[in-house]
């Protein structure tokens, strides 16, 4: 099907469809989900989750101590935001239950550029997924339920087509009332419309923001009188009143307040009567207007506060749902924020050399932790990604010992999603010549961006300590092993050599035997085989030896139980892993000639110069990158 027959065909699958009052009831028997509120339908629209086991990934194992977690379709691009989405969609379950949650405002608290507005957004694209049924011509989209009297027509109405006595709570808004009394009581003239939630129409769907203190009042939210109708109608005439207000636009749907408590409180104060009782006073004085919709808020942190500490507001504290969304707080997860935003941009083409979106992100996380009591932030924010550092960082603590210590406000300061898409931006049209982002520019601009944020001066001295004692380092080690496995040929051949040597010298060792070449012949006894492993273990300072080979080989030998009494591979053991690198890479002065841009003393040094060349960009880099982050190590090795 071409784009525009798609798009034709959208608009009939949601063109409304009319209807009697006995063929509505008669859908009611046939479909729970007719005679539904907007939190069942909410909850139809983002579907059943897909249910997760921790046990079988490490990395969420070590986050989610080995539970089945829950992940929703409907939200796949909210990186790093399960626990805030769990308690989203909590709350429209328990609303759909009929619990305390129906009486409540949903409330997303997070800092600035956190989510909460993409979270709201994608509420309101999903309300739009579902249909629901109001009658026709009524301008606050009404349920035809309405109609009937809860205490006399319950019994015959739940007997007859199912409808549970709780769906019969709506109030007749004047406008129907009027209508009633114009067909003598004949409810059988009332049409039924079946509509879809549309944001662009706003039927059932509205937005309201905060405007000025001084002329902002409660119309916004429940409407008010249409004075060119006056003419024709009473005042307090139902068919005189204008139902813009947001509550009236989206009844049977979803309200969403942006900013709510930058609005004046007396503006507020219909939606507890809306939220409460399912209906509101308008500003003229006929009879209630029946409200069975959603109310979304979402705020700032500081507005939050400042509203909470006000003792005046206490009737409405308790009837918000308080969601807190903080920052991302795992690496990966912020990277892959970072993809996105790159996607959906026209730098989607542009080269982002390795290590880029992982530097930015681990900047923007460390920004967001809390500082740990003996333990290195950054091995805190390596545990926060599922990594395993019993290995490396023995002061490191378990991932729930670093969140019960950081407390619950953790992630709700730090630098934004928003400022790190900007300094990556930067980063990308940094060079003149090409749109292309590499780690060495990055930490340039993300210097100078702190200087002109003029942040406190603490702020501003950790937010720099942590580009050159942790950014820095780490990415020399990276962009160094790097170029170090674009010059070696054979970078996995020769490692797995030196890993079965090493495995096999180790064992004749431990066992105090000789052990004979097969190709060469050559025979070492102990003393000739701990030097041939001393050469391994030196580089990279092993300091007790003995240990150390006696781990190895058991690892070993309970890894080729599993593989065919084979050897496993040389980067499973990371102990080992690093060590033969260091090995490997012990030796850089042969480097040189071959990494440098410098002319070339022999043809042979300028193949072998091409070769590194290409194997880099292979990598992921521009030739321009190849140079400057080759220059950048060559710089930084010589200074430490």
């Amino acid at each position: 099907m071409d784009v525009i027959s798609n798009s034709a065909a959208r608009y009939v699958r949601l063109r409304e469809e009319e209807m009697s009052l006995d063929e509505f009831l008669v859908l009611c028997q046939r479909d729970p989900m007719v005679y539904e509120g907007a939190a069942h339908r909410m909850l139809a629209a983002i579907g059943e989750p897909e249910m997760i086991d921790t046990r079988n990934d490490p990395h969420l194992s070590r986050l989610f101590a080995n539970k089945v977690i829950r992940r929703y379709p409907a939200f796949a691009e909210f990186y790093g935001m399960e626990d805030s989405i769990e308690q989203v969609v909590s709350f429209f379950r328990h609303a759909a239950q009929g619990l305390e949650e129906r009486k409540q405002i949903l409330y997303l608290l997070g800092p600035v550029g956190g989510g909460k507005s993409s979270i709201a957004e994608r509420l309101k694209y999903l309300m739009q997924k579902v249909p629901f049924y109001a009658l026709k011509g009524s301008p606050v989209n009404e349920s035809p339920l309405g109609l009937f009297d809860p205490m006399e027509d319950g019994p015959v109405l739940e007997e007859q087509f199912g409808i549970p006595r709780r769906c019969l709570s709506h109030v007749l808004s004047p406008w129907a009332v009027k209508r009633l009394e114009e067909y003598g009581g004949d409810i059988r003239q009332f049409r039924v419309v079946k509509r879809y939630p549309s944001i662009s129409r706003q039927v059932a769907i509205a937005k309201t923001e905060p405007g000025d203190e001084n002329n902002q009042d409660i119309s916004s939210l429940v409407g008010k009188v249409d004075i060119r109708k006056l003419e024709n109608f009473a005042q307090d005439d139902t068919d005189a009143y204008s139902y813009s207000g947001g509550l009236c636009l989206a009844n049977q749907g979803l309200l969403e307040f942006v900013e709510m408590f930058k609005a004046p409180i007396k503006v507020l104060h219909p939606l507890l009567t809306a939220t409460q009782e399912s209906n509101y006073k308008g500003t003229e004085g006929f009879g209630a207007i029946p409200f069975d919709g959603l109310v979304l808020a979402h705020s700032n942190e500081s507005e939050w506060k400042a509203f909470r500490n006000n003792r005046n507001n206490e009737a409405f504290l308790d009837r918000v749902y308080i969601v807190k969304v903080p920052y991302c707080l795992r690496v990966s997860e912020e990277v892959r924020i970072y993809e996105k935003l790159i996607r959906e941009s026209s730098l989607a083409s542009a080269i982002c050399a390795p290590g880029t979106l992982k530097m930015m992100a681990q900047f923007a996380v460390l920004t967001r932790l809390k500082e740990p009591e003996n333990s290195s932030i950054f091995s805190k924010m390596q545990v926060y990604d599922g990594e395993s550092l019993k290995d490396t960082d023995p002061r490191a603590k378990s991932y729930q010992e670093y969140r019960d210590y950081a407390g619950v406000d953790e992630g709700m300061s730090g630098i934004s999603t928003r400022f790190a898409f900007k300094i990556l931006s930067k980063v990308f049209n940094y060079d003149s010549t090409e749109v292309a982002a590499n780690p060495v520019h990055l930490m340039y601009v993300l210097e100078q961006q702190i200087e002109r944020e003029q942040f406190p001066a603490e702020l501003e001295t950790r937010y720099t300590s942590y580009i050159k004692e942790y950014l820095s380092p780490h990415y020399a080690e990276f962009i160094g092993k790097e170029i170090q496995t674009a010059y070696l040929e054979s970078y996995s051949e020769y490692g797995q050599n030196i890993f079965d040597r090493y495995v096999t010298y180790a064992d004749y060792w431990i066992q105090d035997s000789e052990y004979r070449d097969t190709d060469t012949g050559e025979v070492f006894d102990r003393n000739a085989l701990n030097a041939e492993l001393e050469k391994v273990e030196k580089p990279a300072g092993i300091a007790n030896a003995k240990d150390f080979r006696n781990e190895i080989v058991n690892f070993v030998l309970r890894a080729r139980a599993n593989n065919q009494g084979k050897n496993p591979s040389w980067t499973s053991y990371e102990k080992l892993r690093l060590v033969i690198e260091k090995k490997m890479f012990s030796n850089t002065e042969e480097l040189l000639p071959v990494i440098s841009f410098n002319a070339k003393a022999s043809a042979e040094d300028a193949r072998k110069h091409e070769d590194f060349v290409t194997r880099m960009e292979a990598k992921g880099y521009t030739p321009k990158q190849v140079r400057l982050l080759c220059e950048w190590y060559l710089r930084v090795r010589k200074s430490s």
